[in-house]
């Protein structure tokens, strides 16, 4: 790509209910750690740089998943999402793009991740969400748009109204924004939420409500953008990668 893409790749997590003390993104399937699979593929879709954001035995992490073009930025205390990223605002590169995804999506395809940095590079929006639609959107965050259609914000499931959590277009934790948005929308973050935590999906309403335009880019696959919690689900994404690539 010509354009400067960064990503940020949020990593800090213990991952309790994995009933180990292993960070979570170093978990495996296929015989390798769930962060090496989200590496590759932002590798892939034209991401030359990456800085991963660690928190739960950093050191780890770093020893395991180190490469060329990584750089690892510690998380400490772990105040949400959105505070991850700020964490790693001081390696980013200016003028350009910043995708910003977790650590434990190993099933994102390389295709679905150039579309949405393809998404936001082509338009004139300040960022741009991968969404998708299911039935019942359990406990991801909802994406609401205003009557025109319109990204207007995103809601957290455990800060939604019944009415938004009727919604089931819901925000899968992937994103592309322009670089320096993203730092303004940062800048801007609260922690005024049922969690007490800055939100990342809080910069959509900041970037929103001062004037920018905050489009998506849907994936029809729910698979390839579920996150690995528990030893159940990451046996399932084993198996899902496994039928893939036969």
């Amino acid at each position: 790509m010509s354009h400067t893409i960064d990503a940020v790749i949020l990593a800090a997590g213990k991952g309790t209910r994995m009933k180990s003390d292993l960070p979570k993104v170093l978990h495996k399937i296929s015989g390798r750690p769930l962060l090496d699979h989200v590496l590759d593929t932002s590798a892939a879709a034209g991401i030359d740089r990456m800085v991963v954001v660690v928190g739960h035995m950093a050191s780890l992490v770093e020893e395991t998943c180190h490469r060329e073009g990584i750089e690892f930025i510690l998380q400490e205390p772990q105040l949400g999402t959105g505070h991850a990223v700020q964490m790693a605002v001081p390696a980013l590169r200016e003028g350009g793009f910043c995708v910003v995804l977790a650590g434990d999506v190993p099933l994102l395809r390389i295709n679905t991740l150039k579309r949405l940095v393809q998404g936001t590079v082509e338009s004139e929006a300040a960022a741009v969400v991968l969404t998708c639609v299911v039935d019942d959107a359990t406990s991801y965050g909802r994406i609401i748009k205003d009557e025109d259609g319109k990204i207007c914000k995103i809601v957290e499931a455990v800060d939604a109204t019944l009415d938004e959590l009727a919604v089931g277009e819901y925000n899968t934790g992937v994103f592309c924004f322009r670089t320096e948005r993203l730092i303004e929308a940062l800048d801007n973050l609260t922690t005024d939420n049922q969690q007490g935590e800055y939100y990342l999906t809080d910069t959509v309403a900041w970037l929103v409500d001062q004037g920018h335009r905050v489009e998506a880019v849907m994936t029809k696959d729910p698979d390839e953008v579920v996150g690995i919690n528990t030893v159940d689900e990451l046996a399932a994404a084993a198996e899902l990668l496994a039928r893939r690539n036969a």
